[in-house]
């Protein structure tokens, strides 16, 4: 019985060696395993034998049941790997890079102002730094030297987050909170420029937009002068728009810069256009920082990202930069 069984046994193993697909296998597992099986009558059998020769068969028994089953898991782990690579195969997608007409897409307008001011000051010897989006009323007013009173600070032009107590917070309605960060965290000689978007109640129209996009510059050192101030946003001028654009500088009043300024840029024209606002760092913005207003001295300076876009590309209104119509990016 047992050299049967074996020759059972060899023949289930060749047979499942060379099955094809599943439905044959089930066929097989009945054929050497199922009820009817050789192996499970001879199992039957045993009670028939003497101790002795029962023991002998059983464990014979046993050991070949367990290669047919051994045999009929390794078809079926086969078999199923079969399938699943046939299913991949199917389903594979063609990921090729097509070279042909297809327009490849672009940098936004507005990140490519973005790439190309940052570009500029680093090449002057600025780093960048940048700071959270939402921020509490120390770093976006207070350390800034603007009071309580100021109307900045109230919900007409500041957006408001409510996060309960302790503090009162909202979206940064400039970058230069990131300054505030920076020179708390950095002793001075300072030289940096913090890009990024700022939030304020501004209804959109051809000229405002309620999220747009600012870059600040800022620099402390010592024996830092308004002289300082003209040369670097001169220079800027220069280098972004070309040699003939020149900049000047025209009287304001911020409450973070004292004294402050408005400064323009030349057109073709003969007119002069306003880009944005600077001024030497107010003592008490430097002092709220840890910063000795006596031995070091700074300048900042600010302007649209969105607007700046706008002029260069002479663009009629700023909403065409959030409308993502895919017909005017494309121009671009």
């Amino acid at each position: 019985m047992i050299e049967t069984l074996h020759s059972t046994a060899a023949e289930a193993q060749a047979r499942l060696a060379e099955v094809a697909d599943l439905d044959a296998l089930a066929q097989l597992d009945v054929e050497f395993l199922g009820k009817k099986s050789a192996l499970t009558l001879a199992k039957r059998q045993l009670g028939s034998l003497a101790p002795e020769q029962r023991r002998t068969a059983g464990q014979a028994l046993n050991q070949i049941r367990a290669e047919v089953e051994g045999a009929v898991g390794a078809a079926r782990e086969r078999l199923a790997r079969a399938a699943l690579s046939e299913r991949l195969e199917a389903e594979r997608l063609d990921l090729t890079e097509f070279r042909g007409t297809a327009r490849r897409g672009s940098l936004h307008l507005v990140t490519q102002a973005r790439d190309r001011l940052e570009d500029v000051f680093v090449g002057m010897g600025f780093s960048v730094a940048e700071g959270p989006e939402v921020e509490s009323a120390w770093y976006n007013f207070e350390a800034l030297n603007i009071p309580e009173w100021h109307p900045a600070r109230g919900s007409f032009d500041t957006i408001f987050v409510n996060l309960g107590a302790p503090e009162e917070v909202m979206l940064r309605s400039h970058t230069s909170p990131v300054q505030i960060r920076t020179m708390e965290k950095q002793q001075p000689p300072i030289y940096i420029v913090a890009p990024g978007r700022t939030f304020r109640t501004d209804t959109a129209d051809a000229t405002h937009l309620p999220a747009f996009n600012q870059i600040e510059g800022l620099v402390v050192d010592r024996g830092i002068t308004m002289g300082d101030l003209a040369g670097t946003i001169d220079e800027f001028v220069r280098t972004f728009f070309g040699g003939d654009v020149k900049s000047r500088l025209r009287p304001s009043y911020f409450p973070f810069t004292e004294p402050s300024a408005e400064f323009d840029i030349s057109r073709a024209d003969g007119t002069w256009l306003e880009l944005g606002g600077c001024g030497m760092v107010h003592p008490n913005v430097l002092r709220n920082c840890g910063i000795d207003p006596d031995e070091w001295q700074g300048f900042a300076f600010g302007f649209g990202i969105d607007r700046l876009a706008v002029m260069r590309h002479e663009l009629d209104d700023i909403r065409e930069l959030v409308n993502n119509d895919v017909r005017f990016l494309r121009q671009f």
